[in-house]
């Protein structure tokens, strides 16, 4: 059965790439734009895991991260962060005081990509 991969990322052309290179014979992808659709695509959806942009319009990332960190039903997904913040200081926010499950920042390669992907599922274990 194929993982359950969430792309939450306002930029299509981004949201596109990460859905082409994760979709394989392990990953199921669905990407969201707008991020006030995330809660009700993961209730419909059901993802294995989260990819999250921070910076977006109309709500902030750390806002869908909260919110989908205080649900009851999914607040256990893993979720890892997709950011243009590469400072050391972004990525210890999102990893250390958020507690996100892995940090990438843009932009990524697509070994990093997966390798980080795959990371989430190790980490569930």
């Amino acid at each position: 059965m194929k993982k359950k991969i969430l792309v939450v990322e306002d930029d299509s052309d981004i949201a596109d790439l990460v859905k082409l290179v994760l979709e394989t014979d392990m990953f199921e992808v669905r990407a969201v734009l707008d991020p006030e659709a995330v809660i009700d695509t993961v209730r419909e959806f059901r993802p294995d895991a989260i990819l999250l942009d921070i910076c977006m319009p109309k709500l902030d990332g750390w806002s869908v991260f909260k919110k989908i960190r205080g649900d009851g039903e999914f607040g256990h997904v893993p979720i890892a962060i997709l950011s243009g913040k590469s400072q050391q200081i972004d990525q210890m926010v999102g990893l250390h005081i958020m507690n996100a499950d892995a940090y990438i920042a843009k932009p990524f390669g697509k070994q990093e990509l997966i390798d980080k992907t795959y990371e989430l599922f190790k980490r569930k274990e």
